[in-house]
């Protein structure tokens, strides 16, 4: 059965670090690229960095240098280090595989504020 679970999340200052975790279920997410989403209100949910089964990663253009994604294989675990967090990444962040799955985790909350 498929299912993720995120963790990690909190109340950071502008600058600081958090690194969130998810434990993916299924095997789906064992074969598949898997990737990290935010999502805010009134925008729609958006892929922020993805891991290749290859290894090779991809982020978006306004979190290059601050995040860094990675996967431990061995646990069905995917990791997103986040540092020098900005304001303006608040958000509910989750995992899925890239391309997502239809079913979706409850997501971790992310506030970054002074």
């Amino acid at each position: 059965q498929e299912r993720l679970v995120e963790s990690g999340g909190g109340w950071m200052q502008p600058g600081g670090s958090l690194r969130l975790s998810c434990a993916a279920s299924g095997t789906i997410f064992e074969i598949s690229p898997m990737g990290w989403y935010r999502s805010v209100p009134g925008k729609q949910r958006e892929l922020v960095a993805t891991q290749f089964n290859s290894g090779k990663t991809n982020y978006k253009d306004f979190v290059t240098g601050r995040f860094t994604i990675s996967r431990d294989h061995t646990k069905n675990l995917v990791f997103l280090q986040m540092n020098n967090l900005k304001p303006e990444d608040t958000a509910v962040y989750y995992c899925n595989s890239v391309p997502p799955r239809q079913s979706w985790g409850q997501g971790t909350l992310v506030t970054v504020s002074s």
